[in-house]
């Protein structure tokens, strides 16, 4: 599907051709940010039952952001198991719903680089 229909600001394939659930993505800073000029690398790892849960993200090229932690984990509402947030930040349509696909998740985190969310910083010194 990206092949077809490719989205700005982001390229993704597979690491190694025989394992369909760990994927790597480089992403364009965005303009207009501190990120703008940046080429950032992570890499998307799927678990077994996807699209039922969500992938895990994390950053390769080290970056400063309030919703990366200090390890490159990304930490945005669309990549949070789905279901009632136990905490009560987040609606249950704000999370990870079995419709979202890699293009959706890297729009996702192109806008966070954009607009990073201060209220719920992973990484709190970024915030």
């Amino acid at each position: 599907e990206l092949n077809k229909n490719p989205v700005e600001g982001f390229s993704a394939g597979l690491i190694d051709d025989n394992d369909l659930y760990r994927w790597e993505v480089l992403i364009i800073g965005p303009p207009d940010t501190l990120y703008e000029g940046g080429v950032f690398k992570a890499h998307l790892t799927f678990p077994k039952d996807y699209p039922l849960r969500p992938p895990k993200m994390k950053f390769i090229t080290e970056i400063w952001h309030p919703n990366v932690d200090k390890n490159g984990d990304v930490c945005i509402s669309i990549l949070h198991e789905p279901g009632e947030d136990k905490y009560g930040y987040e609606k249950p349509e704000e999370r990870w719903l079995p419709i979202h696909t890699v293009e959706t998740i890297m729009i996702s985190v192109i806008s966070m680089l954009a607009d990073p969310n201060g209220d719920s910083p992973a990484n709190v010194d970024a915030a």
